[in-house]
């Protein structure tokens, strides 16, 4: 068997991309054929563990959700994972291949292209049909050579190609007749339609804009797809997103999450977003961090350059005052780290070799280095016996003489909280994602109870966007456009 595959590439970065190739996997699971999600190339900090022992991005693994599969390395080959203003870490097929900077990475694609064709052909072989999701702009010519991610691959894979333009951010027929006019003319051959995406109000006001970006670019119209609210329920990609989140509602509880530069894996905070009575705010730089019943550090790419920042904004201060006030303190990955009394870097793992301070809240040190760990895990809250089910995905030790937090399944423990139980760490990503586990978590804050079903809510929700697109998208068109 060999798959059927068609490519969604945007006028741009954060078009709905991601959401748009999730809606359509439910879709098309829904209507009974077996589909994969296929990225050649992603940038984001926000990574889930496969279940073959490695990383993908977190867009690819809610794809994977949507398909009703299990989520694998090959559907994301490549992984740039940003750990400073100009380099990112590469991970290749799962697992880490080095740290290149944005000009040198360029020389490593035409070696990176045969492990995406590889990657490719393995979901082909085992799927009816293979969703595949471009990287940023489809028109960036200034990156076209040996380009991996966008119309390089297309072209490559023999795949064709749908572009999406994002009307919510105004000139969309700008964006995709221009997208026209930019590119090769052999790679616009492959373009075979396009979608408009998050419009709002009313549809016929744009019927003749519909027919005027196909009359310019001839390529098919093949949906205007309104703005669908409920994609906040859902977790997002990359840093973006915080860019845009709501203003904070109101809660009995506040939980405030400091915003540091290279904040990684922030979707753990979605299950809190979304529960009753919670107050959650990503605190940004340049004010003190707000009063709050709970402060969670969250995990980082760069733990001691976000130490730094986190001095720099004062917020060490604003953490160790709201300590002694008796409140809480969470440190997840990253943030456990930070929480301990050092962070060493002897290997040069984030940058120059070099020794941090960190906060000192709780009797541990850290040592980065090694092998990265990436893992599945399973376990319970030593306090109240809750379960989770969770991944680790970090690198480097710590060694602490307090009581531990978790014990894993197979016996081993996890994590340090200090002598009076207010401060505490762990590495394990994804708690609140259990409902008993984040329950007890918000016990220990004393928010009230609530029935709240996070991952059920996961799942109507892709069914609901499914059915949005089944309703304004000519699906028909794009199965037959599949080649």
């Amino acid at each position: 068997m060999s798959a059927r595959a068609l490519m969604l590439q945007g006028t741009g970065s954060d078009v709905g991309k991601s959401l748009i190739v999730a809606g359509l996997c439910r879709a098309l699971t829904l209507r009974g054929y077996s589909v994969r999600p296929f990225k050649p190339q992603n940038m984001s900090n926000n990574a889930a563990v496969t279940a073959d022992g490695g990383e993908i991005g977190r867009a690819q693994a809610l794809q994977a959700r949507a398909c009703g599969v299990e989520p694998s390395v090959h559907m994301n080959p490549v992984l740039l994972k940003p750990q400073s203003e100009t380099g990112s870490q590469v991970v290749v097929q799962g697992q880490v291949a080095g740290v290149a900077k944005a000009r040198d990475y360029q020389a490593w694609k035409p070696k990176l292209l045969p492990r995406v064709l590889e990657s490719f052909a393995r979901l082909k072989a085992e799927a009816d049909f293979v969703l595949v999701e471009g990287a940023g702009g489809a028109a960036e010519v200034n990156l076209r050579a040996n380009d991996i991610a966008n119309m390089g691959f297309a072209r490559a894979a023999d795949v064709p190609v749908v572009v999406i333009g994002d009307i919510d951010r105004g000139g969309v027929i700008a964006q995709i007749v221009g997208t026209r006019v930019v590119l090769d003319p052999a790679d616009a051959a492959m373009v075979g339609g396009f979608l408009v995406n998050k419009f709002r109000g009313d549809p016929t006001l744009f019927t003749d804009g519909m027919t005027r970006i196909a009359a310019m670019t001839g390529w098919p119209a093949l949906g205007l797809i309104p703005h669908f609210p409920a994609a906040a329920r859902l977790p997002a990609e990359d840093a973006l997103a915080l860019d845009r989140l709501p203003a904070p509602r109101d809660g009995e509880r506040t939980i405030v999450v400091p915003r540091l530069p290279h904040i990684s894996n922030f979707d753990d905070f979605d299950p809190l977003q979304a529960e009753p009575g919670v107050r959650l705010v990503f605190a940004q730089p340049g004010a003190p961090l707000p009063a709050a019943d709970l402060v969670i550090l969250a995990g980082s790419k760069a733990t001691i350059a976000d130490l730094r920042a986190l001095r720099a904004e004062g917020w060490d201060i604003d953490i160790l005052a709201h300590a002694r006030r008796g409140g809480k303190v969470l440190g997840l990955c990253g943030g456990y780290q930070m929480l301990g009394r050092s962070v060493a870097d002897p290997e040069g793992v984030e940058g120059p070799p070099e020794t941090a301070p960190g906060l000192g809240l709780i009797d541990a040190e850290t040592v980065l280095g090694g092998a990265k760990t990436l893992t599945r895990i399973a376990g319970r809250l030593l306090s109240d016996d809750a379960p989770f089910h969770g991944y680790e995905i970090h690198v480097g030790r710590t060694e602490t003489r307090e009581r531990p937090l978790l014990v894993f399944a197979d016996g081993r423990e996890d994590g340090a909280q200090s002598r009076d139980g207010s401060v505490r760490g762990c590495y394990v990503h994804g708690l609140f994602g259990d409902d008993a586990q984040r329950r007890a978590w918000l016990a220990w804050i004393g928010a009230p109870a609530s029935t709240f079903a996070y991952e059920a809510g996961v799942e109507a929700t892709l069914d609901a966007l499914a059915a949005h697109l089944e309703a304004h998208v000519r699906v028909e068109a794009l199965l037959a456009l599949a080649r």
